[in-house]
Order: structure tokens, then sequence, then C-alpha cells
């Protein structure tokens, strides 16, 4: 399984597939039960991944539509940057968050946030995203 592909259908068809892996009851691999553990959370996309994947199907935040694909992918990239603590900071600005909202999921799609923003701002300045931004914005979360 090839999480960071280049080929979009590709990378939105490994969901189905674990997916299907959790329904038929198969093994899975870690990196498959990641994907499972966030397909979990978003029972609202359970009916997609129960459909072939749409090949070209574009979503635009402009007509209200969440990629569903492209929220679960954030889920796992922060589950991987609090696996490493990278950027170094992130378990901290996590234990802080949690303790804030008391509520794991909200804390999660909060911090998706401030990294999806980030990631945009990168690709508009042509640069490689900011840790520090990154952790300032998870900061400020936290002092609302």
């Amino acid at each position: 399984m090839a999480i960071f592909s280049q080929d979009r259908d590709a990378l939105r068809q490994q969901y189905h597939d674990v997916w299907q892996k959790m329904q038929s009851g198969k093994i899975l691999t870690a990196l498959e039960q990641m994907i499972a553990d966030v397909i979990v959370l978003h029972p609202e996309y359970h009916s997609l991944l129960s459909s072939p994947v749409q090949s070209g199907q574009e979503y635009f935040v402009e007509n209200g539509q969440t990629n569903p694909y492209l929220h679960m992918g954030l889920h796992i990239a922060l589950l991987e940057q609090l696996s490493t603590d990278r950027p170094a900071g992130i378990i901290q600005a996590h234990q802080r968050l949690i303790a804030h909202t008391a509520d794991e999921h909200k804390t999660m799609h909060l911090m998706i946030d401030c990294l999806a923003e980030q990631l945009w701002l990168a690709q508009q300045q042509h640069q490689p995203p900011s840790e520090t931004a990154y952790l300032d914005a998870l900061q400020r979360l936290t002092e609302k």
C-alpha cells in the first residue's frame, strides 16, 4: 500500500479497500489499521466508502463541500506527526488542546484546520510549511 502515491484515484481506492477489509474482518497491516481508525471516526463517509471510487470526483469548498479523502488524509498526517513529535512540540500542543476542549475528536479537527491552513499557505507562497507558524496557530487555539 503506497499512501504517498501521486495518483489521486489510487489513494482514494486505498480508503475503499481498507473499508472492505474491515467489513469482511480481514487482518489489516499497521498502516491499514491507522486508516481504519480514522474511518471509524467518520461514519458519515461509510456509505461513500461502500461505493466504487468516482474517478475524477472533485470537491469544491466554495460550494460547501468537504473532500472526505483529504479530511481523512489530514487525520492520518496528524497521527503521524503525533507518533514522531514532529514538529517538535506537537505532542505538547495536542495535550494542551485536549485539556482545553476535553474532546479528542474535536481536538483533532481543530489541529487539522491549522495543518490545512499551513499547507495552503505554503502552497500559495511556494515554500515548505512553517513548523513555527503551525505550532503558533495551535498555541492560539488554547488562548481562546
